[in-house]
């Protein structure tokens, strides 16, 4: 995977580093990645198998988790509500 240096505003970074202590995103890595996938589906570009096969890769190695599935359900919604596409 390639590594990008990026330099922000200060609030921008402790935007980032926010979403990452709510749980939202893991890193900022995740985060920039969140956005980039949003914008290419903003924009009706889809995923290359070879980026579908890197994420099924990184889930796999990730291993097995310990949450219930009630518990992951609950943090994809709190995401997904603080993203802005839960619909009611």
């Amino acid at each position: 995977m390639a590594t990008m240096t990026v330099s922000l505003p200060d609030p921008m970074k402790d935007w980032i580093e926010a979403r990452i202590r709510d749980g939202e995103y893991a890193s900022a890595s995740d985060y920039v990645r969140d956005l980039v996938r949003r914008d290419r589906a903003r924009l009706g570009q889809e995923l290359t198998l070879d980026e579908l096969r890197q994420l099924v890769a990184k889930s796999k190695a990730s291993g097995i988790g310990t949450r219930s599935v009630d518990e992951l359900f609950a943090q994809a919604e709190q995401v997904a509500a603080a993203r802005g596409l839960l619909r009611e």
